[in-house]
């Protein structure tokens, strides 16, 4: 039997998951509304458009000759679609389209539409507003802009009047700095949605947004989508393409969904992060396709500033049947999570030609609430990968302290108010071909270990012509390495159950300072 569910509505689309039928990708299916057959799709997440407000739908699947059970269900109620083409958007690419989105979207009554048709849409920063919906139709273009001078700044703190406490409403890396506002930009509002088969581009280049990709000019570079203390944000749909910097930053925020959206970059463009939830409870990232110039996901809760601050981990998250492309990691926490990393769960997803699948970056210095503890990878599918699993508690990378003794020493040193911790880390149920570089490089701080690592059903096998490179940044480890097997370093307790590796050089487990190592193979 198919087993189908509804995942995400609005007032004009419905979106389906076809549940256990392979990762992001499954066999040929159609869709069938009111005894109609409307659609045809291998994508295990799948949405139905141009359907008709506050009205029932019977909806079923067909698939190699089985049926699901027909599913009863309703569109959202809609009370009115305001088209910004209406208030004088030209959506010809030259005229700066900006005030007159704005104008629609302020003008948007509750349970109400603002509707983006076909066209090129010029446009600066567009800020959101609670209890509304945004519609992209297929066609539609956002173009951002080149010129610093148009954007709003978004001051990083700004003390209160009676001086006891401070607003924060801009963000870089962790820290509360100045950076320009992003394309869409939300700022205490809740219930929006984001949707559409249309595109917002930042339209960046080496020659404008990424050059000295790491300095302030004016201000830090602009995010696409910017959510700063929001509440039930769904993003659906959308192509999210060449940003300035990170696509989507949500942040100090709670009940995110990221729905069925792409995010392109080009390979070698700088901190194009696809998705940085940055201190967010409830998160959704379900069925997107990710192909970047940095990690496709990057879970994060400030640097120590805001870590010791305000104490707001990263937790909840859910990521599945997700497509990762290019990049350096696929879920990566860190290097900015003082406040904590917890509860992360990521399953029936496929990761290509990234760096590494799972990347963990910390060091000495984060802080004692960085704890990353309850991180689960299932039904993962990696081919290309370099490294598949990498945890690092010595990354060399951002930051003056970056190089030094206290940073990269590989002695015990005394636990204080300064390290961080890893506690448990479960991966099941994973294949990864034509890895390059290591099976697995962990290594974790020597005054404190990696409390427990579990491989379970794990198979690594390698590529024909790797390409070498380093298994970490982190100091005093080779530049160039290839083929090497399961390497782990400073662990409590280790568990491998069935864990085939085929094609390394030298020993297929290296293992240094694990006090306990259960091993149990097939």
């Amino acid at each position: 039997m198919i087993d189908v569910k509804i995942i995400f509505k609005t007032s004009r689309k419905i979106t389906i998951e076809l549940v256990n039928r392979g990762p992001f990708f499954t066999d040929i299916y159609e869709i069938w509304l009111n005894g109609k057959k409307v659609k045809e799709s291998e994508k295990t997440i799948e949405t139905i458009n141009g359907l008709i407000p506050d009205t029932r739908y019977k909806l079923k699947i067909v698939q190699n000759g089985e049926t699901s059970e027909e599913i009863e269900t309703q569109t959202e109620y809609e009370y009115v679609t305001l088209n910004v083409k209406r208030f004088h958007a030209f959506g010809d690419g030259v005229h700066d389209d900006t005030t007159a989105i704005q104008a629609a979207i302020m003008s948007c009554p509750e349970k109400s539409r603002v509707f983006i048709p076909k066209g090129h849409y010029a446009v600066t920063s567009i800020f959101l507003k609670s209890n509304i919906t945004i519609d992209i139709e297929k066609g539609a273009v956002l173009i951002g802009t080149k010129n610093r001078k148009a954007l709003p700044i978004l001051p990083g703190m700004t003390q209160s009047y009676e001086e006891n406490e401070d607003y924060n409403l801009g963000s870089w890396e962790g820290n509360p700095l100045n950076s320009f506002a992003s394309m869409f930009t939300g700022i205490y509002v809740s219930n929006v949605v984001i949707t559409g088969e249309g595109v917002i581009d930042g339209n960046s280049a080496i020659e404008d947004w990424w050059t000295e990709d790491r300095s302030e000019f004016e201000a830090y570079r602009p995010r696409m989508i910017f959510l700063n203390h929001c509440s039930d944000i769904t993003i659906h749909g959308i192509t999210v393409q060449n940003s300035p910097a990170w696509n989507i930053h949500p942040y100090f925020s709670e009940n995110i969904r990221i729905i069925g959206t792409t995010m392109l970059n080009p390979w070698d463009s700088p901190n194009t992060d696809g998705v940085d939830p940055e201190s967010v409870n409830g998160l959704e990232i379900i069925g997107v396709r990710f192909s970047l110039g940095d990690d496709c996901v990057a879970l994060k809760s400030g640097k120590i500033y805001m870590g010791q601050k305000y104490k707001v981990p990263t937790q909840n998250v859910e990521i599945r049947q997700c497509y990762m492309q290019h990049g350096h990691g696929g879920v990566s926490i860190g290097s900015e999570m003082a406040g904590g990393i917890k509860n992360i769960h990521a399953s029936n997803c496929i990761f290509e030609h990234t760096d590494r699948g799972l990347r963990i970056k910390t060091r000495r210095g984060r802080g004692k609430d960085a704890i990353v503890d309850g991180i689960h990878f299932e039904n993962i599918h990696m081919d290309h990968v370099r490294t598949p699993f990498g945890v690092n508690c010595y990354y060399n990378c951002c930051d003056p302290d970056r190089h030094s003794d206290y940073v990269k020493c590989k002695k015990p040193l005394p636990v204080d108010e300064r390290t961080p911790e890893i506690k448990q880390l479960v991966f099941e149920n994973i294949t990864c071909h034509n890895c390059h570089v290591a099976g697995a490089f962990l290594y974790g701080l020597p005054e404190k270990k990696i409390e427990e690592v579990i491989f379970r059903n794990v198979t690594v096998d390698y590529a024909d012509e790797p390409i070498p490179m380093e298994p970490a940044m982190m100091d005093d480890v080779d530049e160039e390495m290839t083929l090497k097997g399961i390497c782990i370093y400073n662990v409590k307790k280790l568990v491998t159950e069935n864990v085939q590796i085929e094609g390394c050089e030298g020993e297929k487990f290296d293992i240094q300072e694990v006090e306990e190592w259960i091993k149990e193979e097939c």
